[in-house]
């Protein structure tokens, strides 16, 4: 939470205003960390994937064996009745949530008979669109789905990305860029990863090891029906560090550009700034 944002609060069936207090402290998802979320975007009166947001946060509960209770075009409908007490040129992040209230005998596994669900409508400004970021090595790695649940968006993978992040900063840099367990490159810390190479976009591979982004695959398709190319494959530490531009992609920002990793810089490049141009065409060519 951001101090002194807006916050409005869907819970047990109606809109609250500020903040609101929605788990307690035996809930499954409390002290046993069953909670997953979902992150979209309301920018000048604008809600770009809304549906898919909404959709995923319902796969991640079914992942982390969570019963979602909410229909994605249920949830779509809740969530644009709340934003509708917002100046329509606020920015608000979005974030449906749900956790497990019960857990059964062993107290480990959630219980399907109820389960907690909760909108949250932040105000955050955008990052400016002269941010930029600089990446640095870090020795905390992805995980794979057999050791975690990495095709969910769940609360519980969060604090491994928050180690990544106390780590790299520590050395200077803003963010971190991760590798899966076999040491290549999954994404940053807090967002999916591309490079460009001699006019060519690369992005690794979605293995299973990281969330293949909503953002992610809306820039693919603008790029392909751009005319770029895109590649999704294996990526390195070398390769970023022979890149010509490299860019991050996420649901807060959208586009936020990397001027260095490591020892290597990068200038602000096209395909960065291009990536950003067709994001938000495409988001208002939907109204």
């Amino acid at each position: 939470m951001s101090a002194g944002s807006r916050i409005r609060t869907y819970f047990e069936g109606t809109w609250h205003e500020g903040d609101l207090a929605v788990m307690k402290a035996a809930d499954h998802g409390m002290w046993q960390g069953s909670s997953v979320f979902d992150g979209a975007r309301f920018v000048d009166g604008l809600a770009p994937d809304l549906y898919l947001h909404c959709a995923r946060v319902n796969r991640s509960a079914e992942a982390l064996m969570l019963r979602p209770t909410i229909a994605p075009k249920d949830m779509v409908q809740i969530v644009w009745e709340g934003l509708s007490a917002f100046p329509k040129d606020a920015a608000v992040y979005i974030r449906p949530m749900y956790w497990a209230i019960h857990g059964d005998e062993t107290v480990l596994v959630p219980s399907k008979e109820a389960t907690g669900f909760a909108i949250s409508l932040e105000e955050i400004p955008m990052a400016s669109p002269e941010a930029t970021q600089t990446l640095g090595k870090t020795s905390f790695r992805r995980p794979v789905l057999s050791d975690a649940v990495c095709n969910a968006k769940a609360g519980c993978l969060y604090p491994n990305n928050g180690r990544m992040l106390v780590e790299t900063r520590a050395r200077g840099f803003s963010n971190a860029l991760v590798t899966d367990a076999m040491g290549n490159v999954a994404e940053s810390a807090t967002a999916n990863v591309f490079m460009a190479k001699d006019g060519e976009l690369f992005t690794p591979i979605a293995n299973g090891t990281f969330l293949s982004g909503i953002t992610r695959a809306r820039h693919i398709s603008n790029f392909r029906a751009d005319g770029v190319t895109v590649h999704e494959c294996v990526l390195t530490y070398t390769d970023f560090e022979t890149a010509d531009e490299v860019f991050l992609s996420g649901n807060l920002n959208k586009v936020t550009p990397v001027t260095g990793f490591e020892d290597t810089t990068y200038q602000v490049g096209p395909l960065t700034r291009r990536a950003r141009e067709m994001y938000w065409d495409w988001a208002h060519s939907t109204v």
